[in-house]
């Protein structure tokens, strides 16, 4: 995730894709909607940032299921801000749902992966 300036409690931030294998995906997605990437550096291995083919603009990344994301299901995952992630996962469990991944710290700020009594996933990420 690349740095973000701070947003409002309740904003979807980010995006990014998890996979086994990001390369492949990547030119899938390059080919299909005419992405670029730039290699992120994870140590071992590059997970990817994805810009818009007219501007450039950053849109997203697309990332290997392993190391710190071994543990996130495969697929288009949403960063949403939340005041206290601690507290916004215990609400979760409370509420009939469940924490996938985490809490941990991505960069400097705590997140999570969440899932929702319907099944549904989302990421939480102290704003």
């Amino acid at each position: 995730m690349t740095d973000q300036p701070a947003a409002p409690v309740g904003t979807i931030v980010w995006h990014d894709l998890t996979v086994p294998d990001a390369a492949p995906v990547r030119d899938f997605y390059k080919e299909v909607v005419g992405w670029t990437a730039t290699p992120h550096d994870m140590g071992e291995y590059s997970d990817y940032v994805v810009q818009a083919p007219d501007s450039g603009d950053t849109v997203g990344g697309i990332c290997h299921a392993r190391g710190t994301n071994a543990n996130v299901p495969a697929q288009w995952l949403m960063y949403v801000t939340v005041a206290d992630v601690e507290a916004s996962a215990t609400r979760c469990v409370e509420l009939g749902g469940q924490i996938l991944d985490g809490p941990r710290p991505v960069g400097e700020k705590p997140f999570c992966v969440m899932q929702d009594p319907a099944g549904a996933v989302l990421a939480l990420i102290e704003a």
